[in-house]
């Protein structure tokens, strides 16, 4: 079964509205630069609700960073309870070692050639935990560390999945779009933030949509 990454959520109605639509990975976002931030404090109080409200049905907790330091991230993860991840910036295998298989790499290659080069550098450092993805493939911007709202390259998506034994998509989901992605590159997992939106409010989410996205993601599995 294809599993669903829910990002950038900023409040415990939203995580609890995801988790109740059927996610299977929440996200949170600790790049002060993206408009779904949220602050430690924050992050500590909803995720402590979240494993309140839900126990073990709780979905995965996971923690987003840009080119932190690993003692920040470590430390933030201690603070917080998060399960995992992810490294969403310019951080090296190094840093995925470091973090002793809890961190899984978010790529972004313009080129086929990019992402070859992204799989063997990256693949020593693939997380063992079979509940977390080896390997996020995101869609290219020059300037900007994902969130774009825009679709991965067709192309780059199927390699990827033919080549990293846990794929993780990303980039450009909706509840309109998802279902034909999925059928086509069969991903191991989705990752979905601004495709769940209320539109003009990054990072809260609207509960309809999210379900809707993850009924599109099951669909093609049932059919």
């Amino acid at each position: 079964m294809t599993r669903v990454k829910i990002c950038g959520i900023t409040t415990i109605e939203d995580a609890l509205a995801a988790a109740e639509a059927g996610a299977d990975m929440l996200g949170l976002n600790f790049y002060s630069a993206s408009p779904r931030h949220i602050a430690l404090d924050e992050a500590r109080l909803l995720c402590a609700q979240v494993r309140h409200e839900l126990g073990d049905a709780s979905p995965l907790l996971i923690g987003l960073f840009v080119n932190e330091p690993v003692w920040t991230i470590s430390s933030t993860m201690e603070r917080v309870g998060l399960r995992a991840v992810q490294l969403s910036g310019d951080e090296s295998v190094d840093v995925l070692r470091e973090l002793r298989g809890t961190a899984y790499k978010a790529v972004r290659p313009q080129t086929m050639e990019q992402l070859r080069d992204d799989i063997t550098y990256f693949a020593p450092g693939f997380p063992t935990d079979d509940h977390l993805p080896s390997l996020l493939v995101d869609a290219y911007h020059a300037s900007l560390y994902g969130g774009t709202g825009q679709q991965a390259d067709t192309g780059i998506a199927l390699t990827a999945a033919a080549h990293v034994p846990r794929l993780m998509l990303a980039g450009g989901l909706t509840p309109e779009n998802v279902g034909d992605r999925v059928q086509r590159v069969r991903p191991w997992a989705v990752d979905v933030a601004s495709g769940v939106e209320i539109p003009g409010q990054p990072g809260r989410k609207d509960p309809q949509r999210m379900k809707d996205f993850i009924a599109a993601v099951r669909q093609p599995e049932t059919e």
